[in-house]
């Protein structure tokens, strides 16, 4: 048998997370989200001048069907269609407009086949990011050094019923908001701060949405491997 820890950050205690609640526009849709990292947990849990709490599950892993975007079938886009499918982004450019529908049509994954989804998270800095390189702003091998910076770490989300069904509260801890919200914003600053000096760096030859419109980019492209 295969069990995991996870730490899922929160305003709440949450004994019993329950399938089918939580917010439709996350980075992954609707589920539960969680991390095997404690201290991006507790960074998580807080906002400005709020404490929260850290969960801690046990989740038995081994029958359930996993979703790792970090596997060697999937690319940077992959995740990119996904983001583009769930989080509301306001389209600006109509380069960014044909870029959500290729991702849509030709780098789509269903969900609904999966009962976890291992990937990145996109915070408001990493969002950021992916919407420079839909506008055609950063190149991408850009887009994926940029989705490295500040070890942001990637999530564990539940998606389906059977995954709620595994899950097993264990215990919770308090959260200092004076101490987290610090270390979480001073993440994303570093983030933002290590962009700008990437972007410094002109990247020519790379990728860029507009060359993956115009040449019809597919996920066996070897360009598209980082």
């Amino acid at each position: 048998m295969s069990k995991l820890i996870l730490y899922h950050g929160s305003p709440e205690i949450i004994q019993s997370p329950v399938y089918g609640k939580g917010k439709i526009n996350n980075d992954y849709g609707c589920g539960f989200y969680c991390t095997e990292h404690l201290e991006l947990a507790k960074e998580w849990a807080c906002t400005e001048g709020t404490d929260g709490y850290v969960n801690q599950y046990e989740v038995e892993t081994e029958r359930l069907r996993i979703l790792n975007l970090s596997a060697g079938e999937y690319t940077i886009l992959h995740w990119l269609s996904l983001l583009v499918t769930h989080r509301k982004i306001r389209i600006s450019t109509p380069v960014m407009k044909m870029g959500i529908e290729w991702l849509t049509n030709s780098f789509s994954i269903d969900l609904g086949r999966w009962d976890v989804v291992i990937g990145y998270r996109a915070d408001d800095s990493y969002f950021s990011f992916a919407r420079a390189f839909l506008n055609n702003e950063i190149s991408l091998s850009q887009l994926s050094v940029a989705m490295r910076l500040g070890k942001l770490g990637e999530q564990f989300v539940l998606k389906s019923q059977k995954a709620f069904d595994t899950i097993k509260f264990l215990s919770y801890v308090p959260v200092d908001n004076r101490q987290y919200y610090v270390k979480r914003k001073s993440r994303d600053d570093e983030a933002r701060a290590a962009f700008r000096a990437e972007l410094e760096e002109n990247d020519l030859d790379g990728l860029y949405m507009r060359d993956i419109l115009r040449q019809e980019v597919k996920p066996d492209d070897p360009r598209l491997r980082y």
